[in-house]
């Protein structure tokens, strides 16, 4: 095989492990996802997972990179910010999109995923947000990600009513205001 088609069969084959393994985690916990599972729905050997990810540990923080923000999120002017994270975790999903809530509601509490999970929400969410908005300390940036993952967490995995019904539009404002009351904060050497 021609290294191009060899490196195109390794691409499309990549993606679909990682979609296989999205759907996986998705549905159950760290522990009980294996990546011998995970190779027998994509159709490959189990050695070619450990080629294209190296461990179940890095293929869960891709699966999780896959689903957590869109590209450009942290992109815009700082002032924004909020207004564009309120968006998002407000934002209708159609059914079969798999969301990092997904993910992350099933392996709470595994101590592997959790590492996993606290260094992507300190290089993946607060390192940006901090960068974007010049003095937002590290605690302001993770109380934004908490609150975001509550909001998350009731309105798409438990279902909250009040903040799924269709009346809910006036949520995207209140909650980017108490997004930027929390990263306008007060002093941050409280912090």
């Amino acid at each position: 095989m021609k290294p191009a088609a060899d490196a195109a069969l390794s691409g499309s084959t990549r993606a679909r492990i990682l979609q296989a393994a999205m759907r996986r985690f998705a549905r159950q916990s760290y522990e009980a996802t294996g990546l011998r599972d995970i190779a027998a729905d994509v159709g490959v050997n189990v050695a070619y997972v450990h080629r294209c990810f190296g461990s179940k540990e890095r293929l869960f923080r891709a699966a999780l990179e896959a689903t957590l923000w869109p590209d450009g999120l942290f992109d815009g002017p700082g002032d924004g910010l909020a207004a564009s994270l309120a968006r998002e975790v407000l934002r209708q999903r159609d059914g079969g999109e798999i969301r990092a809530f997904d993910i992350v509601i099933h392996s709470f509490s595994s101590p592997e995923a959790a590492r996993v999970m606290a260094d992507l929400l300190a290089e993946e969410f607060v390192a940006p947000l901090t960068e974007r908005r010049g003095g937002l300390s590290a605690r302001r940036a993770t109380l934004v990600a908490a609150l975001l993952a509550g909001v998350g967490i009731l309105r798409d995995v438990v279902g909250a009513a009040p903040l799924r019904e269709a009346g809910a539009g006036e949520l995207e404002p209140a909650l980017a205001g108490i997004i930027e009351a929390i990263m306008a904060g007060g002093d941050e050497a409280a912090d």
